[in-house]
Formats: structure tokens, C-alpha cells, sequence
């Protein structure tokens, strides 16, 4: 008798590197992706005895993403994921799910002729699309994205035990990077969203919230980032956050006869610490939405 079976199992081509350009006369348009394939189905049978007969190669997968940026340009990251993923889902009987992943990196015109680029480096974009045969999963968002705030952030009335000695405090920087997914309503009945627009607003809505919130704690800042997202959204159901505390520590000056407060007419000078760091992270969602984000696996 057998003491092993299969369990949940894809597989495919990861971080598929695809630059494209489109020219509209001297000015230049450029999408710069990172797409990874995740398929699967019917593949029971190469892992038992190695048949290779449902297996479409990794490599098909690979020159599929650069014959779709061709044939069918990138419009948006999400709209090219649902490409692949129905074509995958669709053009094999064997393959009953596919994903795509996609990471997007931003550029910016350089002023002159038009063919003339700078990375941004704000954040990267990110999106992921899965479909079974009869409704898409999108998912959307972004990392990387660093934000502070140099004041009008509190941290005190916090729990305490013989081991605490961290000391309150009524004025402190609040810095973090945002690694945010979130999930569309969208399941393929009806009209998609529109994936740029959504995007840029989802991402001025949690940097407005972020600026505009007087902190007393990262999770009360984070809930009101994801909830602005939500309420003006409606295409968003749900928003996972992960974000780091990038702890400010006020340098301690007194071995050099000077003083160094908070709120010292001639500015403070702190010490940016890389590690260790708190990470905050929670899911808000639409009233009435189930969560289906999972929030200790990482999705994108």
C-alpha cells in the first residue's frame, strides 16, 4: 500500500524579465515587468512515474509572456496577467489553474528628444491574477513604498513587565515601508475596473491618510490608511498591510555637553536603526466581505 500522495502542486517559469516599447513618433512609452507563470491540474502522473504528457514546458510558458507583450502590448499589469492566465487555463485541457504574478517598475521621462528615461524609486507595483476556467482572483499592490512622518506621532500607555525599557514618548518620528496587497471585487462578469486609475488612487489615498493622521500607534495610522482605501474604492474589497517600524532613536548627546529633545528649537538628531524592527500587519476589509487574503503568507 502506498504511504505517500500528492498534495497541492504547480509549477511554471518565475521572474520572466520583459521590456517593452511602444513608439508614438519621437516619444517613447516603455512597460518594464517582471512576470512569473504558476500553473496547474491534471499532473498527478509526472510526479509518479515522471510522464511528461500533460507537461507543457516551463519554456513555452517563458516565450508565451514575450509573445503576449508583442501581439497584444501591455496595457496594465493586471490586464496582461488576465491574458495569460486565460490563454494558460484555456489552450490546455490539462492546466485547470493558472497564476500570474507581476512586479512593475516605474520610469520617468527625462526631459529632450523622448527616449529618455529615469527609474522612479518610489515603489513597485505589483499584481496577481489567477483563473480556473470560470472566474478570475485579482490581486493588487505595491512595496517598497517610504514614508515618514517627522512629527505629530506619540507612542505611551503601552503595556509593561519587568523586561520593558523602552521610554514613552509624546513626539517621535514615524517611518515605515508600505507592502500593501489588495483584492478586487472583480471576478470577470461585468466591466474590469480601471487598473491604473484604481492603482494611483489606492496609493494617494493611504499617502493622504498617512500625512493627515495624528499617530498614537503604527496600527491605528495603518487602519486608516486601508480604510480611506476602501471607502473610496468600491472596486476594493479588502487590503493587507505589512508594514516595518523604522525606529527613530534620539542620539544621546549628553558625553558631548549638548542637549538633544524632541522638540528642541534647533532640531533634533536621530539615529535611523535598520534592525531590529517592529512589523505591524493587519487585513481591513468592506463590511460584509469575507477575508481571503491570507495574512502570514506572502502572496506577491
Amino acid at each position: 500500500m502506498p504511504t505517500t500522495r500528492l498534495g497541492q502542486n504547480q509549477y511554471g517559469k518565475a521572474e520572466c524579465r520583459v521590456v517593452k516599447i511602444v513608439r508614438d513618433g519621437a516619444t517613447h512609452h516603455i512597460k518594464d515587468l517582471n512576470v512569473s507563470v504558476a500553473l496547474s491540474g491534471e499532473m498527478e502522473e509526472v510526479h509518479y512515474s515522471g510522464s511528461n504528457a500533460n507537461v507543457l514546458p516551463t519554456d513555452t510558458t517563458k516565450n508565451t509572456v514575450y509573445a503576449f507583450a508583442k501581439e497584444h502590448g501591455i496595457a496594465s499589469a493586471e490586464e496582461f496577467a488576465a491574458l495569460l492566465a486565460r490563454h494558460f487555463v484555456s489552450s490546455q485541457e490539462q492546466i485547470h489553474r493558472a497564476r500570474i504574478r507581476v512586479e512593475e517598475y516605474g520610469w520617468d521621462r527625462i526631459g529632450g528628444p523622448g527616449h529618455s528615461f529615469v527609474r522612479t524609486g518610489q515603489e513597485t507595483r505589483l499584481a496577481q491574477v489567477a483563473y480556473d476556467g470560470e472566474r478570475y482572483e485579482v490581486l493588487a499592490g505595491l512595496k517598497d513604498l517610504t514614508v515618514l512622518n517627522s512629527t505629530d506621532s506619540e507612542f505611551w500607555g503601552f503595556a509593561k513587565d519587568k523586561y520593558t525599557t523602552l521610554a514613552e514618548t509624546h513626539d517621535r518620528i514615524l517611518a515605515t515601508d508600505v507592502s500593501a496587497r489588495w483584492r478586487y471585487g472583480w471576478t470577470g462578469s461585468g466591466d474590469a475596473p480601471d487598473w491604473d486609475a484604481t492603482y494611483a488612487r489606492a496609493k494617494g489615498d493611504m499617502l493622504q491618510a498617512f500625512a493627515e493622521t495624528y499617530s498614537l500607534s503604527l496600527q491605528q495610522t495603518m487602519f486608516r490608511m486601508g480604510t480611506r482605501v476602501i471607502e473610496q474604492g468600491p472596486e476594493i474589497d479588502e487590503i493587507r498591510f505589512s508594514l516595518p517600524n523604522n525606529h527613530h532613536f534620539l542620539v544621546d548627546m549628553e558625553p558631548f555637553g549638548l542637549g538633544n529633545e524632541a522638540d528642541a528649537p534647533d532640531g533634533p538628531v536621530y539615529f535611523a536603526a535598520d534592525r531590529p524592527y517592529g512589523l505591524i500587519e493587519a487585513t481591513i476589509l468592506r463590511d460584509g466581505a469575507q477575508q481571503l487574503i491570507p495574512l502570514d503568507v506572502t502572496l506577491l
